[in-house]
């Protein structure tokens, strides 16, 4: 055992053990947890954003602040204020006779003990502090595992962690890959991890070995489906405009648009003059979210070349010296439009995760559903269109982690609703009260009546001759 996960399992014992002695932890105590990260992230903001901007070398502050600083709080925020809503026990319902007799039941909500935590590079706040909001509003502990792409978020957060809240309620541990794959092979009492679908994999199997539970938050290919019946000019404005969020590097970020044959070209040519609009230079453009780091970058352009390789049209919203001479400069990719690329095209495989977009003709909305469900089911389905009856038929005949009509990745901010994946796309869920319950213990307490009539009833043995005749007579069909 190396010295690394000596050091995680001595601290997840210790916080296993601080839950333990303080099992039933308060809706006013629950709040108070909450409420000291949120004085944390409004007290040191610029720090964190300014560690973000580093590690993306260049990712625009403001659009930190939105995006990690202002949604992590408002997942914590939206807890806060409505925990008391959520942690009563509930009464249930006692079966015949039982319920003649006096017993009762209930549903008690019970904190499980400590959740181990993995964020991912993309959003490295939110993707950490997201569940975090949950975890504690069901009176749990928590570890944090930040990625070690972002190693200066990372270890801002230990910082920080570190000299303003209880290691005991909340550590922060960092390191590389060696150190995730330990983490993720500890006894926690439940486990989060967001990222990549093979990621995701490694890590249900290492917690399989201690029976931990997992909420796997991954992503896969997000498909739109472009209705004859859309506002075709809005449509594109609205699918430009979340495929530019955050240089396209999100979980539910559209991947592949489904378009009606006759207006392809339309299509192509609406999607690159929306996203001109947006950004009307890309080089240096602190509007633009840049990649994340070469790698990255590398496997983004490889993807599209590929494609182009094996004779797909690719069409770009801005002109360049070519996609290869981004990567070493700062990592800002012009909008790559692929049409109708081979099915064996790496692009039609893998999740983009970067500023490009495949473009499929059909003719037949069918032949859409079919396709989306020929792959892994997605972590969001996109439809745009005004035909009811079409759409229902699309939303009834596939299956994703969430859906957005005639808009883009919107769903996935709502605080109110579960976010979460199906399948390859993820397990298990987080936000508002089914995060609370995600991250919570539901016990049956059963309450049993004074008097015991099982004897009287002729239930109990020795059986007389009879016991069977009064069972089977019970085999009824209402």
């Amino acid at each position: 055992m190396s010295n690394n996960t000596k050091s995680m399992a001595t601290l997840l014992e210790k916080q296993q053990k601080a839950h333990l002695q303080n099992m039933r932890v308060s809706v006013e105590e629950r709040k108070g947890r909450i409420q000291q990260v949120i004085d944390l992230l409004v007290e040191h903001h610029q720090t964190l954003v300014e560690a973000i901007e580093s590690d993306f070398g260049g990712r625009s502050q403001a659009f930190s602040v939105m995006n990690d600083i202002l949604g992590s709080l408002a997942s914590l925020k939206y807890t806060r204020d409505n925990l008391h809503l959520w942690v009563d026990s509930e009464e249930r319902n006692v079966f015949s006779p039982y319920d003649q007799l006096g017993s009762s039941a209930r549903v008690e909500y019970q904190a499980k003990g400590v959740v181990g935590i993995i964020g991912t590079w993309n959003s490295p706040l939110y993707t950490i502090l997201s569940p975090l909001a949950c975890v504690l509003g069901a009176g749990n502990r928590a570890i944090l595992k930040p990625s070690e792409v972002t190693p200066k978020v990372a270890a801002t957060l230990a910082k920080l962690f570190a000299q303003h809240i209880d290691p005991l309620l909340i550590s922060v541990v960092t390191g590389g890959k060696d150190v995730g794959e330990q983490f993720s092979a500890l006894p926690f009492n439940h486990l989060v991890f967001t990222g990549s679908t093979s990621i995701g994999k490694k890590i249900m199997r290492a917690a399989a070995d201690n029976l931990v539970p997992v909420t796997l938050e991954l992503g896969g290919k997000s498909p739109v489906v472009i209705s004859e019946s859309s506002d075709l000019t809005e449509s594109c404005k609205r699918i430009a405009i979340a495929k530019s969020n955050n240089g396209g590097q999100v979980c539910v970020s559209p991947d592949i648009v489904y378009v009606p044959k006759h207006k392809l070209d339309e299509t192509a040519q609406l999607l690159l003059g929306s996203y001109r609009t947006l950004f009307p230079t890309i080089s240096n453009n602190s509007d633009i979210v840049p990649i994340v780091n070469e790698q990255h970058c590398q496997r983004v352009v490889e993807l599209v070349e590929q494609a182009s390789q094996l004779e797909a049209k690719v069409l770009s919203s801005h002109d360049s010296d070519g996609l290869s001479s981004a990567i070493n400069k700062d990592k800002r990719l012009p909008l790559q439009i692929v049409i109708s690329p081979s099915k064996q095209a790496r692009i039609m495989q893998e999740e983009i995760f970067g500023p490009a977009l495949v473009l499929l003709p059909y003719e037949n909305i069918d032949d859409v559903i079919d396709d989306i469900n020929g792959r892994e089911k997605p972590l969001a389905l996109y439809y745009f269109g005004e035909n009811q009856k079409e759409q229902e038929k699309v939303l009834a005949n596939t299956s994703s982690g969430g859906v957005a009509i005639n808009d883009c990745m919107i769903h996935a901010a709502m605080h109110d609703a579960p976010f979460g994946g199906v399948g390859a796309s993820g397990i298990g869920h987080y936000h508002g009260r089914e995060g609370f319950l995600a991250f919570s213990h539901m016990r049956t307490v059963f309450v049993a009546p004074e008097h015991d009539p099982r004897g009287e009833w002729g239930m109990l043995p020795p059986h007389h001759d009879q016991f069977k005749a009064m069972m089977v007579a019970q085999v009824t069909p209402d």
